[in-house]
């Protein structure tokens, strides 16, 4: 039986499109205290005018998620001022448009990573703390298919630094569930977000419509995240009916 979460705090990074703002909105309409992060102000106070005129709740904490000077502070402002951080959506990420080996940077690997894994480290290590303080949490971290197969179409940046998420999602069930804390790594396929613009390959609207969208990931994050407390969903992978890994192999 799926909880009450009205009232509770989530703080979601990458929160200005596509997973992050869907996350925002349907953990909002369910009574949900938001904190949206990210470096598009103007779209994440969009979103907060949006969520606060239906009468929610949001408010704006600006941040690159790549800091973890930036990401520490911004932690302990919302546990100062909402008083509790129950649940983290981690769904900051990007990739760069030449991602094969053959045109891939040390400056483009170093960006990949530091803000899709060392970002989320910043941002469960932040967070830890204050939820083992008050006895639970809920951590999401928004991985990838690419966090479980290895293509050649997301790269091996990407694919490196999702890989390495799943890893260190799990890795904080297996310490912290005594302190009844909970890391969730959902590892969608191909989803209709703007990270497609950055395919070296462009991706027309018609095979964008038969992706996954992403209201479909904010209503699993929404799922998630009224779990029951003694429940863990560890890792969850949704994908495309029409998948076109799949119908190209």
């Amino acid at each position: 039986m799926l909880g009450n979460i009205s009232g509770q705090v989530a703080w979601l990074t990458g929160a200005g499109s596509g997973i992050g703002e869907a996350g925002a909105l349907a953990l909002a309409g369910a009574g949900v205290k938001t904190v949206l992060s990210g470096r598009r102000v103007t779209r994440l106070e969009q979103l907060a005018e949006k969520i606060n005129s239906q009468g929610g709740f949001a408010s704006v904490e600006p941040l690159d998620v790549a800091s973890k000077d930036a990401v520490d502070k911004a932690a302990k402002r919302i546990a100062a001022s909402l008083g509790r951080i129950d649940i983290l959506v981690h769904s900051a990420g990007l990739n760069i448009r030449e991602r094969g080996w053959d045109k891939l940077s040390p400056a483009d690997w170093n960006q990949v990573i530091d803000v899709d894994l060392n970002g989320a480290f910043n941002c469960c290590h932040a967070v830890l703390p204050i939820m083992k303080a008050q006895n639970g949490g809920l951590i999401i971290n928004i991985s990838s298919w690419a966090g479980r197969q290895v293509s050649r179409v997301s790269g091996p940046a990407y694919s490196a630094a999702k890989h390495a998420m799943n890893a260190m999602n799990e890795s904080i069930n297996m310490e912290q569930c005594q302190y009844g804390i909970r890391a969730c790594a959902i590892c969608p396929g191909e989803v209709a977000t703007e990270i497609l613009d950055k395919r070296p390959v462009p991706v027309s609207d018609e095979d964008r419509q038969k992706m996954v969208q992403s209201e479909d990931v904010g209503d699993l994050i929404l799922y998630v995240s009224q779990v029951p407390a003694h429940v863990c969903l560890n890792e969850i992978v949704i994908s495309p009916t029409w998948n076109r890994g799949y119908i190209r192999s």
